[in-house]
């Protein structure tokens, strides 16, 4: 099998059967954000138990890339330190970003590696990192709130 069509297929598979998502209660930070190119709209809960990402939880309308990408960052990024997951945005961030030229390290983004394709099509990076940087504002403010 094609390694495209298997990328392909794990990002449907996280559309079909997307993770975490329906909002818990009781966050210690929501944000919603949305993406004014396409409309595509996420609600993000972030949980925080001490220095560590106990729960991410979300809701969103949008396409299949970006509601696909939120299942899989909420799967990555639960149970990271906040170093950590934001170290993990950051490098996922930049595969995006690398129009191509960066396929993603599979054993830090998991299945995040499938979306190193999507950096091809600019017009579908923001659908990708929507919910990434939700995650990314969620956890400035949560940090902003504990001091």
């Amino acid at each position: 099998m094609e390694l495209d069509s298997l990328y392909q297929e794990v990002i449907l598979d996280h559309y079909k059967r997307p993770q975490n998502k329906s909002l818990a209660s009781n966050p210690t930070i929501q944000v919603h954000h949305v993406n004014t190119s396409c409309g595509d709209e996420v609600t993000l809960n972030l949980h925080f138990k001490g220095e560590r990402v106990e729960n991410i939880t979300w809701d969103a309308v949008g396409c299949s890339i970006s509601q696909a990408s939120h299942s899989v960052m909420s799967e990555l990024l639960k149970g990271k330190s906040a170093e950590e997951a934001l170290s993990l945005v950051e490098e996922f961030q930049r595969m995006l970003q690398s129009k191509g030229s960066d396929l993603g390290n599979e054993e830090h983004l998991q299945d995040g590696v499938a979306f190193a394709g999507v950096s091809k099509f600019p017009a579908r990076v923001k659908c990708a990192l929507l919910g990434w940087m939700a995650f990314k504002d969620a956890l400035q403010q949560s940090i902003t709130k504990a001091n």
